[in-house]
């Protein structure tokens, strides 16, 4: 049986904040929505069937403007109605409120996600947009010629080095005739913060918990310099490097693996929000956490950065110009690179959370054996636990097993149910579920209301 999806929504009876779903669909991919099934799918009837084929048309071109097909069906004797809503071209809004469909879930778009939503539906992005007040001496030089080498060596341009600052800005499509734009001044401006008082990137370092502040750095400057400027704190104060040998030679590296950090620091200067607060880099005893503005895009959930999923920059003329230089690519896998960097020191699989109006990525060190009547945190991925049944009992932990034995319990099962279930709470929940699946022993099938859990059996470890 069909279920309510990203596309399609099932209601009993006509209600005119069902107008919302329908400004929702529009503004989304398009959908269908059924008047007279039940939440199974299950046909209920309408008995005023034909009179809402009559009235639903006018009202929803009234109070939308937009005129969708309307069929009236029946099913063993029982009317009713199918409303098919095209994806829209432009933004609609419905009493001055805009509605946006992701998964099975409606939500009005409010703030920086409806500023980006009505530039994205205009063709525009933020990058993009001219910033009147600038011009080419707000441009620095050195970093233009930093760039050059760097991009010849990536070998991702052709020859730029004969290019003048103000060619090479027309070439990367950050000049234009109206002038320069946003991108430029994230990207090479002298003085970004000047426009962007935000743009600045704040470390802090801490104990255990945040209320143990111990010191903080703030580094600024254009996307390279915050590049360079925070690996070199993080380097210099606020890491530290473990020592080993390797024969005679000493060998120093950082705690956490510097793949992971530059690409992280990467994800979060090429696609934040620009527009919100400053990103924010937490160094605490046994993690490292860091935020940055803005929600992930509308198409993107936590649990698809974890799979296969396409690029979708927010700020896509500065991701081009990091693609050209080298930085990043093009793919959509800096979620895997982070990953794989992670495992390849022993550490455990990144965590992904959306908060605040932001998203967190959090470095875990390598975990170490619970302390007794201490509450998992979700840092128990990879310990040993007889408790854990099934074929994976040696390969993940306590709290993970618990986990994956009430998803075969009960497939349907929810997060909230699954952290009252074992006693821990949801947070812990979502780390340890954030770890299986990258570790591909659970897999979540379907959207968040209609979906259920599969656990993988055919690893055996």
């Amino acid at each position: 049986m069909t279920k309510e999806s990203q596309n399609i929504e099932w209601k009993q009876s006509w209600n005119d904040d069902y107008l919302k779903w329908i400004c929702g669909f529009a503004n989304a991919q398009g959908g269908r929505i059924f008047i007279g099934k039940d939440d199974t799918g299950k046909v209920t009837g309408l008995k005023n069937a034909k009179k809402l084929l009559e009235d639903l048309p006018n009202k929803i071109r009234d109070q939308l403007g937009l005129m969708p097909h309307i069929n009236l069906l029946h099913d063993d004797g029982k009317a009713y109605l199918e409303i098919i809503v095209e994806a829209s071209t432009v933004p609609i809004s419905l009493r001055g409120s805009y509605y946006w469909r992701s998964g099975s879930v409606k939500q009005e778009l409010k703030g920086h996600a409806l500023t980006e939503f009505l530039l994205k539906k205009m063709g525009m992005t933020w990058d993009r947009v001219v910033e009147e007040k600038a011009t080419l001496d707000d441009i620095d030089n050195e970093t233009i010629e930093l760039f050059k080498e760097e991009a010849v060596t990536a070998g991702r341009l052709p020859d730029i080095s004969e290019l003048s600052p103000e060619e090479l800005l027309k070439k990367l499509h950050l000049l234009t005739e109206e002038g320069l734009t946003n991108a430029a001044i994230v990207l090479f401006g002298k003085k970004p913060g000047r426009f962007y008082p935000n743009l600045f990137l704040k470390i802090g370092r801490f104990g255990l918990n945040m209320v143990d502040m111990r010191f903080q750095e703030v580094c600024e400057g254009n996307l390279f310099q915050l590049l360079r400027g925070v690996m070199e704190q993080l380097e210099r104060k606020f890491l530290i490097k473990p020592i080993h040998f390797e024969g005679l030679r000493r060998i120093e590296e950082l705690e956490y693996p510097v793949p992971a950090l530059r690409e992280m620091l990467l994800n979060a200067l090429v696609h934040r929000n620009y527009m919100g607060s400053m990103t924010q880099l937490r160094v605490m005893d046994d993690r490292l956490s860091l935020w940055n503005a803005g929600t992930l895009p509308l198409e993107l959930t936590v649990e698809k950065l974890f799979q296969v999923h396409s690029s979708i920059p927010r700020n896509p003329l500065i991701a081009e110009v990091c693609y050209r230089v080298g930085y990043i690519d093009s793919w959509g896998r800096g979620i895997e690179k982070i990953t794989d960097a992670c495992k390849a020191a022993g550490l455990p699989v990144p965590i992904i959370e959306e908060n605040s109006g932001g998203v967190t990525v959090e470095l875990l060190k390598a975990p170490t054996s619970e302390k007794p009547g201490s509450e998992s945190s979700g840092d128990d991925f990879g310990k040993n636990s007889d408790e854990t049944s099934g074929k994976r009992r040696v390969s993940v932990g306590k709290t993970s097993g618990m986990i994956l034995d009430a998803c075969r319990e009960t497939p349907s099962i929810t997060i909230p149910e699954m952290a009252e279930k074992i006693g821990i709470t949801e947070r812990s929940v979502q780390r340890n579920i954030q770890k299986l699946q990258a570790e591909g022993f659970l897999r979540r099938v379907g959207g968040r209301k209609e979906g259920y859990w599969e656990v993988n059996e055919n690893d055996e470890v």
